[in-house]
């Protein structure tokens, strides 16, 4: 099972969406909140360069934004 991160505000939708994405197929993640957390807001900006939430990681591949696709693929999800 691949390791995925997600980074998210409590506001975002897209971040939202992406959660009920993940809960769908039996994705285990951890959730980091760029707005209660310095330390995951600064290591989410590293990681992307972005300001922008959802950042999602999954196996060291950095996702800004919800892509269902490009998350299937790396999840191996159908």
């Amino acid at each position: 099972m691949a390791k995925v991160t997600i980074y998210t505000t409590p506001t975002c939708v897209y971040c939202k969406v992406a959660k009920a994405f993940f809960k769908e197929h039996d994705v285990i993640y951890e959730e980091k909140n760029v707005a209660a957390d310095r330390e995951a807001a600064k290591e989410a900006m590293e990681k992307s360069g972005q300001m922008a939430v959802p950042i999602i990681d999954v196996d060291g591949t950095i996702i800004v934004g919800f892509d269902k696709s490009h998350l299937s693929q790396l999840l191996g999800i159908k």
